[in-house]
């Protein structure tokens, strides 16, 4: 039997190295997180639409003339036509030019949905470039709303 020293083993070293497994779990964790968090964040916009000043359309396009009245009822250019007429030319415009645009001219008190189903129509038909007619020169500070806006001259 010896008498010496008894073995001691030398206490763990400390790491250098910074472990990188807890904050990849949680860039992950929050990747989910945006993922399914944004399309929510998109679906809540809140939009007020004021009358505008917009630009006038290209020299040469193609344009179809379309307006509803505020009792629902569709015109092209000054005739009134149904649902399934709208459709025919609508066709025959796109058949002529695809890149025909429409001008839509839609009364401040026509349901939503009524506007809705004529621009269904209109892309059903092979028409996509819609665009929305304003009253000229109206500004958001000066527009008033639709039941106090007098016609104009």
């Amino acid at each position: 039997m010896s008498f010496g020293r008894l073995e001691r083993r030398a206490g763990a070293q400390p790491m250098s190295d910074i472990n990188m497994t807890p904050l990849i779990d949680v860039m992950l964790v929050l990747l989910v997180i945006f993922i399914i968090a944004a399309p929510l964040m998109a679906s809540s916009l809140k939009l007020d639409l004021p009358k505008a000043v917009g630009g006038s359309a290209p020299e040469g396009a193609q344009i179809l003339q379309l307006a509803i009245d505020s009792e629902g009822r569709w015109y092209a250019g000054d005739e009134a036509v149904s649902g399934e007429q709208l459709t025919q030319r609508a066709q025959a415009a796109a058949a002529r030019d695809k890149r025909t645009e429409v001008h839509l001219r839609a009364d401040a008190r026509v349901p939503y949905g009524r506007v809705a189903e004529m621009i269904g129509r209109l892309q059903e038909a092979g028409l996509s470039r819609i665009g929305f007619v304003t009253q000229a020169g109206a500004t958001p500070a000066a527009a008033a709303p639709p039941e106090t806006a007098q016609p104009q001259k």
